[in-house]
């Protein structure tokens, strides 16, 4: 098949692109930089292009092209998916937006989600853009029968993340670092609550096996891990493969917010609740869909890659200090012997 990604180079969009080459799709990928941390595979061909830039020359780009199917991952809002619907009308008959799974109600009212459970996050605008692009989304299928599938993905992560809840996404060896110099690491709640990550490897066999499925239009879709895990035994797993000593303290998530109020969609809006996904269906329409990476392995070789790649081995200072200011702050609010 005929594919353009658009980004294609991300976390979650680069494990795709590589399968995608590997099966021997004709690639392309609308990408602004070919300088990214995960390069794009040589196979591919690159549509050098600013989609947040304007869209006259979007269309000399593609004035030539036609896909069996379009991907966007790096749409976040109604305007970037009015875009879409305007530069691939006629272009694709597929084309596939990746939301997220934390669209989905919260607080939840049951642990168990699937695609029908339903899609509200007053507490994450992230999460109510992506709610809006689908409605969107929807309605160009249902009014005029644009060929969209919906596909929600949840935490994912892959060699050069580690996806932990309370530390920096943009520099994830802030965490290993604060285990190697013996700093404690923050857990919300009582680190009882359970939560899904997914190897982005596994998540790609997943996405690229609705793609050219006809079955799959007009179509929702959760990809996700079925290891389900509390994330004290998240955490503990990176302390072993550190070789470290546990070193936890359980936080209330009111109080981790009151520090960190930028966290408030990404605790409250979403991994603090307690989510089991049912990957029912998109193992019915992609049966060899699995996931092989168990997180036991997934943060070894997370860990493994930064050691490889010493120049990604940086520390959000930050964050080091949020971290130590609510560390203070836990520790003032305990008992003092014999009170």
């Amino acid at each position: 098949m005929k594919l353009l990604f658009i980004g294609g180079t991300g976390l979650i969009s680069s494990a795709c692109s590589d399968l995608a080459v590997q099966r021997g799709h004709d690639l392309f990928l609308l990408n602004r930089s070919t300088l990214q941390k995960h390069p794009a595979p040589r196979e591919a061909k690159i549509l050098t292009g600013d989609v947040h830039a304007g869209e006259e020359h979007l269309v000399q780009l593609l004035a030539n092209h036609k896909f069996d199917a379009v991907i966007d991952f790096i749409a976040f809002t109604e305007a970037d998916i009015e875009r879409d619907l305007r530069l691939f009308r006629d272009r694709t008959p597929q084309f596939v937006f990746i939301s997220s799974a934390s669209a989905y109600q919260k607080p939840p009212r049951h642990y168990i989600v699937t695609e029908q459970t339903p899609l509200e996050n007053p507490y994450w605008d992230y999460s109510s853009n992506k709610i809006a692009c689908e409605e969107r989304l929807t309605r160009a299928y249902s009014g005029e029968q644009f060929p969209v599938t919906i596909v929600r993905p949840s935490l994912t992560y892959g060699p050069s993340q580690i996806p932990l809840v309370v530390g920096s996404w943009s520099h994830p060896w802030t965490i290993p670092d604060r285990i190697l110099h013996g700093k404690p690491l923050i857990v919300p709640g009582d680190g009882t609550s359970l939560w899904v990550l997914t190897w982005n490897g596994d998540f790609a066999r997943g996405l690229l096996g609705l793609l050219g499925k006809p079955e799959a239009i007009g179509q929702v879709y959760q990809i996700t891990s079925d290891e389900v895990l509390t994330w004290d035994r998240i955490y503990l797993e990176v302390y072993r493969a550190l070789d470290a000593e546990p070193n936890i303290l359980h936080l209330p998530a009111e109080l981790i917010v009151g520090h960190w109020p930028s966290a408030v969609g990404s605790l409250i809006g979403d991994k603090i609740h307690s989510l089991v996904f049912d990957n029912s269906k998109i193992k019915r329409v992609v049966p060899e869909f699995r996931c092989d990476v168990d997180w036991a392995e997934g943060v070894r070789r997370s860990i493994g890659w930064h050691r490889s790649h010493p120049e990604f081995q940086t520390v959000d200072l930050d964050m080091e200090r949020l971290l130590d200011q609510m560390v203070s702050a836990y520790k003032r609010a305990l008992p003092v012997d014999g009170a």
